[in-house]
């Protein structure tokens, strides 16, 4: 990931580095300094590189220029959780600049692009570029709108489906708001039929944090369209909204499975990959268990294997946490990420558990369906 992008002599000074311990420094964009990956990944560390100058003529035009050397020096002390750099670049003894950076600074920043060769002409680009244009193109995003309420027309009923088509809509605007909220330029949200949404961005993430933020809005928007149909209904009694309340509350807990691409999946990802040690996993483990055990003791089937197999992917693939590009959760940012997960699924899951309890069939379908 990016550490840090300054000034340093006119060209621009890069600082890469992870939590496996490795550093890059680039000076106009080549490698000068490199620090190998080890267990020590923070701490006070030094970049040392010079740099060849010529010096100012001389009186004599015959002769040839001086070279100097320029020795500099790019001191870092890194802490990861919570995370902060302090610098100091250096030109010999003299100070050139210093300061400091922490976690908001690495979200607002727009990581650096790597320069794109040239393609050659040919069929295949063509029609990706066509696509490119035509997903950019607002129209897009009506055709897939229609044909998503033709197919679930088609599958239930036409008001059914315009209901769905809400709890799609509500669920990804919670996605566009949050990456909103991290000054993101998104591109909207395009319903895919028998897929249900999408809410894009042309920009990457940094931190942890922001995936977990992201990934939880939605579902977090969709309990509160369920809370508000809830409400609707005791005020009315209308069976639409009741309806309404449950069948979006097993949409959104759907989408809070542990699995990935499913917002879940990111939520504990981002939880189970900033935590840098053993005893962290255990816990994780164990927190998972105990979700298992849960579900399986009330009954909830679907749920609790889900919930394993999402447990086990990340297991496999914690190892590999010190090689992301992302910024990690610091301790208080894991906790709180976990109760808001926990909290959201645990509200859902009573939304649907309320609505079985009616007596009425279709309300208590979307537990049955937990409980297959």
């Amino acid at each position: 990931m990016e550490l840090l992008r300054i000034d340093c002599l006119g060209k621009e000074l890069r600082l890469e580095g992870s939590m496996a311990g490795w550093q890059q420094l680039y000076w106009d964009n080549q490698l000068v300094s490199v620090k190998q990956a080890s267990a020590n990944n923070e701490g006070l560390k030094n970049h040392e590189f010079e740099l060849k100058a010529q010096a100012s003529k001389t009186e004599n035009p015959q002769r040839v220029d001086a070279v100097s050397t320029i020795k500099i020096t790019l001191e870092v002390d890194l802490r990861w959780q919570p995370f902060h750099i302090d610098y100091r670049l250096l030109n010999g003894d003299e100070l050139l600049e210093e300061g400091r950076r922490e976690t908001k600074d690495i979200e607002r920043q727009i990581p650096v692009q790597p320069v794109e060769a040239p393609r050659k002409f040919s069929l295949i680009g063509l029609a990706s570029l066509g696509f490119k244009l035509l997903k950019s193109a607002k129209i897009i995003k009506v055709v897939l709108a229609g044909a998503s309420v033709a197919a679930y027309s088609w599958l239930f009923s036409f008001q059914f489906a315009l209901a769905l088509i809400a709890c799609l809509v509500f669920h990804e605007y919670g996605h566009i708001r949050a990456m909103k909220y991290f000054g993101m330029k998104t591109k909207g949200i395009y319903l895919i039929p028998f897929m249900g949404g999408l809410a894009l961005s042309d920009e990457k993430i940094n931190t942890r944090w922001q995936d977990v933020v992201i990934s939880i809005m939605g579902p977090t928007f969709g309990l509160f369209m369920s809370i508000a149909a809830l409400v609707a209904y005791w005020i009315t009694g209308n069976v639409f909204f009741a309806g309404l309340a449950a069948f979006n509350a097993l949409l959104n807990l759907f989408n809070l499975l542990p699995i990935l691409p499913l917002d879940g999946g990111h939520i504990l990802k981002s939880i189970s990959f900033s935590m840098n040690s053993v005893l962290g996993l255990i816990a994780c483990v164990a927190g998972a268990a105990i979700g298992v055990f849960i579900s399986y003791t009330l009954g909830l089937a679907l749920l609790g294997f889900l919930l394993l197999i999402g447990s086990l992917e990340i297991v496999f693939e914690w190892k590999t946490r010190h090689q992301s590009h992302l910024l990690p959760l610091d301790r208080y940012g894991q906790l709180f990420s976990a109760v808001w997960y926990l909290l959201t699924v645990g509200a859902l899951v009573a939304i649907i558990w309320y609505f079985a309890g009616s007596g009425d069939d279709m309300l208590g379908l979307p537990l049955k369906i937990l409980q297959s």
